[in-house]
């Protein structure tokens, strides 16, 4: 790798070694999925806990039913915005998705769903891997076209 050729981002955990799955890679992938799975598993203890005080409080049934749906409701939102973040990038978000102070009670409410769809992207690849390989590839493709020489006879040929 020569000094002006682009240089792949790191992704936590994982450094620069998911370009070539090297140096215990897989390994990495396999720690960093059981520690998502438990951390998520940790998380709907919590969740259960917290959402078993207000059963327990005798607010009704409206209340609890609103409760566990906006819990879903979290969690679902929380997942799905993960796995776009994981899969395209920040970059991919819009609207109302991509304001993180609007998003972040309800990623918190929702961490469960967050974490597992970092454990699920963690079974495929490093979580961000794609998009940092999608765009690491269109740099190496720029840099080998501005290292290419020039067409001989210095014109290039009209159509």
């Amino acid at each position: 790798m020569s000094d002006t050729e682009p240089r792949p981002d790191p992704i936590r955990y994982f450094g620069t070694r998911w370009v070539t799955h090297d140096t215990g890679y897989w390994l990495r992938r396999v720690t960093v999925s059981v520690g998502a799975l438990a951390a998520a598993v940790a998380g709907a203890l919590l969740m259960r806990l917290g959402v078993q005080g207000v059963f327990d409080s005798g607010a009704g049934s409206s209340v609890n039913l609103l409760l566990v749906v906006a819990v879903l409701i979290c969690s679902t939102v929380a997942a799905i915005r993960s796995w776009n973040v994981f899969s395209r990038g920040r970059e991919s978000l819009t609207g109302w998705m991509a304001d993180e102070k609007s998003v972040g009670p309800m990623l918190l409410i929702g961490c469960v769903g967050a974490l597992l769809a970092y454990f699920c992207r963690s079974l495929l690849e490093a979580p961000g891997e794609a998009e940092k390989r999608a765009r690491y590839e269109l740099a190496l493709a720029a840099h080998a076209r501005r290292r290419a020489p020039a067409p001989a006879g210095g014109k290039r040929k009209r159509r």
